[in-house]
């Protein structure tokens, strides 16, 4: 047997006498338990072998070797990385837990089933567009696709940093790209029919800081009175309230799934085919997907949390809405002598009889029982926002101005309030025709 070989951790060719070919060794880092990462190539002619040793040598110095073991597939990965990366970024602060939520929805939804069996390392662009074009054709909105294609190019971005693939092929695919939703905001007359009816109810400021300040519904109802200065007309909108999704606290999701489910399912779940005892009752979704009736359930519910970026900021009341906000404090007062004891402090703006928060969905059936009730179109309460945002620029506020009350990161969201029919539009085509021919 000849040997090649000049020193540890070099490379290493040879022939064997033992099969008649010719035996290539690199090594191309260590192993997770400490041990030399060595690479085995072999051919029938010494060139061959020494030019495919030079050719991992040349991966290797580029930092583009697969990690030792197998690689894991997509679903594997985008698991992993969702129960770790993602998850600490959560409890660090840096990602809204709603974004996880949405992670995981759409993982489960759109990626495992469609490219989830393939290996990480064997994904091509081609797998992306069958993807991409399947969800297109299922009626699925650009924009769903979108997000999709933004949560496996993150995974993947993750997954290059840490050599489980040489590069990312989500970049080599152009997802679709949505168009903006034309939005449909509330006239004055409208608004203002809107807080008529809104005014005669309990809890009703909540409606008029929604079109006053424009905030979202989170920041709507987890606004507290420590933050709210009705003297100088400063509010600090620091806080959100939002239901969050539970998440599985026990070892077997499954099992805890088939253990604690629901009545009155249908049985059309894929899953239940793989669980041991099978599903008492099963459902149209996995039974993982049930986490809100495991008993060491975890990270759900409603919660109180940050806003982020410009999201969290100081703005101005204005000056009409402080005494219906000061009337407001007042008959809170009042239920809070009514309940006794079984008032929960939140010190919240806007609570339920009992000081406690709002459901959000809750919110949701009270804003279109004022719309039926006001005779006004059917809208969303975000709806509010926009409304909010339309107003301030018609009468002629800067949307500089506009887009710090309203908490956007860039301008280009300003297009949404403006519109070819706005009292300012057409008081520029006046100025325009004057400046011409008058």
């Amino acid at each position: 047997m000849t040997r090649g070989r000049r020193s540890n951790g070099d490379s290493s060719v040879y022939f064997s006498e033992a099969d008649g070919k010719w035996h290539g060794w690199v090594t191309v880092g260590t192993k997770p338990n400490g041990a030399p990462d060595r690479r085995h190539r072999q051919g029938p002619d010494e060139a061959g072998v020494r030019a495919k040793v030079k050719e991992l040598e040349k991966a290797r110095d580029a930092g583009k070797t697969r990690k030792a073991g197998r690689a894991p597939t997509i679903e594997q990965w985008l698991t992993t990385w969702m129960d770790t990366a993602c998850a600490r970024k959560v409890a660090d602060g840096t990602m809204a837990p709603r974004t996880l939520d949405d992670y995981r929805s759409k993982c489960r939804l759109y990626l495992f089933p469609g490219i989830g069996k393939h290996r990480v390392d064997k994904l091509a662009a081609e797998h992306l567009d069958a993807l991409y074009l399947d969800m297109l054709r299922r009626d699925l909105s650009p924009g769903t696709v979108l997000k999709t294609h933004r949560i496996i190019a993150r995974a993947l971005k993750v997954a290059m940093q840490r050599d489980l693939v040489h590069r990312n092929v989500a970049t080599l695919v152009e997802p679709p790209q949505p168009s903006e939703v034309e939005i449909e905001p509330y006239g004055q007359a409208e608004a203002r029919a809107l807080l008529t009816e809104a005014g005669g109810r309990r809890n009703g400021a909540r409606w008029s800081v929604a079109l006053a300040i424009g905030l979202r519904q989170g920041e709507a109802l987890g606004l507290r009175w420590k933050y709210v200065d009705l003297d100088t007309g400063a509010m600090k909108v620091w806080w959100q309230l939002q239901r969050l999704t539970w998440q599985h606290g026990c070892e077997d999701a499954h099992a805890c799934g088939a253990k604690h489910h629901r009545k009155g399912c249908k049985p059309t779940c894929k899953q239940h085919a793989r669980l041991k005892n099978g599903c008492p009752k099963p459902c149209p979704k996995d039974c993982k997907a049930h986490a809100k009736t495991c008993p060491e359930r975890t990270g759900g519910g409603l919660v109180f949390r940050e806003p982020k970026g410009k999201n969290k900021r100081i703005v101005t009341i204005p000056p009409p809405l402080i005494p219906v906000l000061r009337a407001h404090r007042s008959a809170q007062l009042r239920e809070r002598l009514a309940a006794g004891e079984l008032w929960e402090e939140h010190d919240l703006l806007f609570s339920q009889e009992n000081g406690r928060p709002i459901d959000p969905r809750h919110d949701w059936d009270e804003f279109k029982d004022i719309l039926t009730a006001a005779g006004l179109r059917d809208a969303r309460v975000h709806d509010g926002r926009h409304t909010a945002g339309t107003l301030m620029i018609e009468s002629g506020i800067s949307p500089r101005v506009v887009m710090e009350v309203l908490g956007h990161s860039s301008m280009r969201m300003m297009v949404r309030y403006t519109h070819v029919g706005s009292p300012l539009a057409q008081d520029a085509a006046q100025r325009m025709g004057d400046a011409l021919w008058g």
